[in-house]
Order: structure tokens, then C-alpha cells, then sequence
């Protein structure tokens, strides 16, 4: 399984990714995403929104646990943040939202990597030490349904260009 890794010089490059994510997105996908307090979690979560044709914005769901949006897809927006230990995350009941008919972004992810479906994408993003803004993006597929999202990530020829051309503060 190949991995990718992307730089993001601002939050609308990482929107960007996320929208073209959110475009390739199917049925029952599950994305994990880690990352420090601050690293664009939600940010990314906003573009997947964006790709699924959600209109209202996705907030953090960090108190409420879950926020759900309705698009071309449902969009379940998980956030483990307030979430202290495994058997918290378990008792949520959240085989449901995983395995439904949507697409699970799961925010604080290494919290409950015992209770997440095997297969998924795992989302890593981590602060660029020498930028302000920078964020190192890696994606790494786990099985195979996400390997081929990859491989479309990869051969999108439309991102690319865009993904270079956003500045920072604007697309």
C-alpha cells in the first residue's frame, strides 16, 4: 500500500485536498485523521464537505461528538477529542455510521483505532516546523478500496494545477 504526501501551504490548499477527497468519496468510506490541536483536522473535514455538495458548514463536532451533513452522500463528522479511553468510544455505537450508507471522518482518530473499521484512509497532518501556515498531509490507504482512491487522487490532473496555484489566504 502506497501512501501519499502532500505540503499545504495554507487552509484553503488543505480545503482543496479535502474537496477533491470528498469527490471521490463512496459509500461507507472512513477517513482517520490525526494530527495536533491546531493542525487543520476541521479544515480538512470543511473540504470533504465541500467535494460531498454539503451546503452548511462543518463545525467541529468536539462537544457534541458527531454532526451529521447532508450532501451527495451523509456526511458523519466523528471527533474523539473529549473521548478519555477505548471503552468510551466503544459503547457509542458507532458500527452504524461506519458501515452505513455515508462517509465517516473521524477527527482524534488514534483514540479509537481499536473500534474503526481495518480498512480505511488514514489522514496525518502535521505542522511544517520552518511555516507559519505549512502542513505536511500524508494519506495511507488500508485495503484496498483505498488504495484506488489514492491511485484517482494521484491521476486527478485537474487537482494538481490547482493545488500549486492556491496561494496563501486565497484560491
Amino acid at each position: 500500500m502506497q501512501s501519499l504526501t502532500l505540503n499545504s501551504h495554507s487552509p484553503e490548499q488543505t480545503q482543496l485536498l479535502g474537496s477533491y477527497l470528498g469527490k471521490l468519496a463512496g459509500k461507507a468510506d472512513v477517513f482517520l485523521l490525526t494530527g495536533e490541536l491546531g493542525t487543520g483536522k476541521t479544515c480538512l473535514v470543511q473540504g470533504i464537505a465541500r467535494g460531498l455538495n454539503v451546503k452548511e458548514y462543518a463545525f467541529s463536532p468536539s462537544f457534541v461528538i458527531l454532526r451529521q451533513y447532508h450532501g451527495r452522500l451523509p456526511l458523519y463528522h466523528i471527533d474523539f477529542y473529549r473521548l478519555n479511553c477505548i471503552e468510551e468510544i466503544g459503547d457509542l455505537g458507532l458500527e452504524d455510521y461506519f458501515y452505513g450508507d455515508g462517509v465517516c471522518v473521524v477527527e482524534w482518530a488514534e483514540k479509537g483505532l481499536q473500534v474503526v473499521p481495518q480498512d480505511n484512509l488514514l489522514i496525518s497532518i502535521h505542522y511544517v516546523p520552518v511555516s507559519q501556515t505549512g502542513r505536511s498531509i500524508r494519506l495511507k490507504p488500508q485495503g484496498e478500496r483505498y488504495n484506488e482512491l489514492i491511485k484517482q487522487l494521484k491521476k486527478e490532473r485537474e487537482f494538481w494545477p490547482k493545488m500549486r496555484s492556491v496561494k496563501q489566504g486565497r484560491i
